[in-house]
């Protein structure tokens, strides 16, 4: 059972993570060469596809990841050290989407829906923002814990 805990931990982490690379690194450079109205209902529309992903993505971070620390390492207060960094950075993470996605998201959707392109490109200038630094730390993430788990 903990090996299919990890399997679908890591799974989800890189649908999450590898999700936040595609669009930063590819779709957002070449979407930038679009104009605003066809730029900014692409990124509503990815976005709407993506998020529910994102959102099945931390549900099974979160299940697996309590699975293990409390069946593999039999609680906190024996589990290593590099997981209580995974435990603590993935919160911030899921907060940050948690936050965009209820304060910031709905106000592009609006803007989107409205054909306010400026506002639209403001609001998304703030979701990048919130992408680049969750992917900052989705990739620090995968490196650290890859390195530590195998000291």
């Amino acid at each position: 059972m903990n090996a299919l805990a990890i399997a679908v931990h890591v799974v989800a982490a890189v649908v999450w993570v590898g999700g936040l690379f595609f669009a930063y690194v590819v779709l957002r450079p070449t979407a930038a060469t679009f104009e605003p109205p066809q730029r900014l209902t692409l990124w509503a529309g990815v976005f709407k596809r993506f998020f529910p992903w994102v959102w099945m993505a931390i549900v099974f971070i979160m299940l697996s990841g309590y699975w293990l620390i409390f069946d593999w390492f039999k609680g906190f207060a024996t589990t290593p050290g590099y997981v209580h960094i995974m435990h603590l950075l993935g919160w911030v993470m899921t907060l940050l989407f948690v936050f965009m996605y209820y304060k910031i998201y709905p106000a592009f959707v609006a803007a989107v829906k409205a054909e306010d392109w400026p506002a639209a490109g403001s609001v998304l200038n703030r979701i990048r923002q919130i992408v680049l630094i969750n992917l900052i730390i989705g990739l620090s993430l995968l490196l650290i814990i890859t390195a530590l788990q195998r000291l």
